[in-house]
């Protein structure tokens, strides 16, 4: 069991939880073994835990905070967070994500050294494990190198295309720390999806500097499906044209056939398994070719009111994955 910090600490790690009985052990186990834990506290924000969560995390020493299911949403209950938080430094992941390394929350920390970084971002990765994925396993090409981002000269980032702000705002709240004095000063916004890459573009439109750090790892995964695959690129196709003004046109679906079969091929595992994973990764692509086709043509022949009103309609709440037992 990890010791409780004795005096104030230094790094305050938010999970919004609920119903995490499977995963949490992992997620909670890989933050108390990190280098920095003696200067941290977890901070668990709970909305309506029923399979014995709750019980489980009194053999942990954490906080938590009991909130309404209908009081939650993915920005105002972050924010909520760092609101508790008695940390300088504010760690935001989530209930079924794990540490790659004691280390995780230490090299992010490092940056902010420099007083003007606002958030550090790390890398969600997936491990090479059986019940995964094969095509998402992680596999990297080369060593991560630190990225700072920031413009001074903030009309330098307005001015640009909404396309362009995007590629600079993949931010991802499974992964990062914030400067608690200024993430109190640059809040998320109240929804349900998207709070992190929003304030990755307000942390940018107001001169602050955010880093990556992808040497800062978190295994995280969902099992998918047509219906989950299909809500999420609905989900990411409204992003990107409420928030960033722009509309991603699908790809045919027949050219990621070739890529898909040569990919499995290379991989060391049974034909009945190589075979399970490519009608997998199909079923995939073709989720999310259906939901892009459907997304352009309302966006282009009835605007964001339509589009409004078809998110409502082919989302509605915004897609949760199915946690995989982490072991």
């Amino acid at each position: 069991m990890a010791r409780i910090p004795m005096n104030e600490p230094l790094i305050s790690v938010v999970i919004p939880v609920k119903n995490g009985i499977d995963t949490l052990p992992s997620c909670l186990d890989g933050i108390f073994r990190q280098t920095l834990r003696e200067k941290l506290e977890v901070i668990i924000i709970d909305s309506g835990s029923t399979d014995g969560t709750l019980d489980l995390l009194k053999q942990y020493p954490v906080r938590v905070h009991n909130l309404p299911p209908k009081e939650f949403n993915h920005g105002e209950t972050r924010n909520l967070g760092v609101h508790l938080a008695k940390g300088t430094f504010v760690v935001m992941t989530v209930q079924d994500a794990t540490p790659a390394s004691d280390d995780w929350i230490e090299i992010m920390l490092s940056h902010f050294s420099n007083p003007e970084v606002a958030g550090v971002c790390g890398q969600q990765i997936v491990g090479s494990d059986s019940d995964k994925n094969p095509l998402q396993w992680f596999s990297p090409v080369s060593p991560a190198e630190p990225r700072l981002i920031q413009f001074k000269e903030t009309s330098a980032f307005t001015s640009l295309t909404g396309k362009k702000q995007h590629e600079y705002c993949n931010w991802d709240d499974v992964t990062t720390v914030y400067r608690k004095s200024l993430k109190e000063k640059l809040p998320f916004k109240k929804l349900m999806f998207s709070e992190d890459t929003l304030w990755a573009k307000d942390a940018l439109s107001q001169g602050y500097a955010i880093v990556y750090d992808y040497r800062a790892r978190v295994f995280h995964y969902h099992h998918q499906n047509f219906k989950f695959y299909f809500k999420r690129t609905y989900v990411i196709q409204y992003q990107n044209y409420k928030f960033y003004d722009y509309i991603k046109f699908p790809k045919n679906p027949l050219v990621s056939v070739p890529l898909i079969l040569g990919r499995m091929v290379k991989k060391q595992m049974p034909i009945r398994e190589k075979l399970k994973w490519i009608f997998y990764n199909l079923n995939l692509i073709l989720a999310s070719w259906s939901a892009a086709l459907i997304f352009t043509t309302i966006a282009a022949t009835r605007g964001l009111k339509g589009v409004e009103a078809s998110q409502a309609y082919f989302v509605g709440y915004p897609p949760q994955g199915v946690q995989a037992k982490t072991k």
